[in-house]
């Protein structure tokens, strides 16, 4: 039996629609989903948490990237690595996360259970952290062979996370699944992909302009400039750029749950999976 309220994946969708179910499904599971997020991809929020703390008193107090890879190369290079690296890690535990929740959601009618997540985060974190390593290196290489290649390698691999999970695909699997998904769906793909990320975008600036507004202010007060060796941290902007920085990370889960119903609405286009199952379902 299915739950009230329960949202169908299994079907086609224009952008409209996916949009829509998107943030429906967001505000309807917001309390459940975040709570299985922090518990199980907790840890890696919190090593994100430092990281960027770390990397935003870096570039602190009148220093810029720039400067800094000129006057502290190693000490830069460290925070910006360590940063990287665990980013990817809450991505990839982030990642695992809401795509089983999903997962579990769909299998058990609009019930979560949480063991299920917990062992499908134990399956897909590592794959998940090789997949966006191996999609990067196929992106830049794309970009620095035509750009073409690399922009039009960034739509199917876009869906890829979700491909490795409901499919149960290997790692050159998903790829290969990734390119048969999007073969003449690639602009309907590209074009929900970029209006959503506008909305996202829209949404996580808001969070970001008291950091914006504090450097802007900071610009006009300072009176001469401030070389990087004698610059302070400057502890306002960086609790304002990671507490903006934050929540656009986790706003990510809302991306996720955009790339499950791509997924699902290209996967219908090409298996009509959910048609037969709703065909085989009448008998019942």
């Amino acid at each position: 039996m299915q739950q009230k309220n329960y949202i169908e994946f299994k079907k086609e969708r224009d952008l409209g629609a996916i949009l829509s179910d998107t943030f429906s499904f967001f505000r309807q599971n917001f309390k459940p989903l975040f709570k299985i997020i922090f518990k199980i991809a907790g840890p890696a929020f919190l090593l994100l948490v430092a990281a960027l703390t770390y990397y935003s008193y870096m570039v602190s107090g009148g220093n810029s990237p720039a400067t800094l890879m000129q006057s502290r190369t190693a000490e830069f290079s460290i925070a910006f690595l360590v940063f990287a690296l665990a980013l990817l890690i809450f991505y990839s535990s982030l990642y695992a996360t809401v795509l089983n929740y999903i997962k579990s959601y769909i299998i058990n009618n609009g019930i979560v259970v949480e063991e299920e997540i917990k062992q499908g985060h134990r399956n897909y974190f590592a794959k998940f952290f090789l997949f966006f390593i191996v999609s990067a290196i196929l992106v830049i290489a794309g970009l620095f062979l035509l750009v073409l290649p690399g922009i039009y390698l960034m739509v199917p691999l876009s869906i890829g996370t979700a491909v490795m999970i409901f499919n149960e695909e290997s790692l050159t699997e998903t790829i290969s699944s990734c390119l048969h998904y999007i073969k003449d769906n690639w602009w309907y793909t590209f074009f929900t992909l970029i209006v959503f990320g506008i909305l996202i975008y829209i949404i996580g600036y808001i969070f970001q302009l008291p950091a914006v507004i504090y450097t802007v202010m900071g610009i006009f007060t300072k009176s001469g400039e401030v070389s990087a060796a004698t610059a302070e941290a400057d502890w306002v902007f960086v609790i304002l750029n990671v507490f903006g920085s934050i929540v656009n990370y986790l706003l990510a889960t809302v991306s996720v749950i955009c790339i499950a119903f791509i997924y699902f609405s290209l996967n219908e286009k090409k298996n009509f999976t959910g048609t037969y199952e709703n065909i085989d379902n009448l008998g019942n």
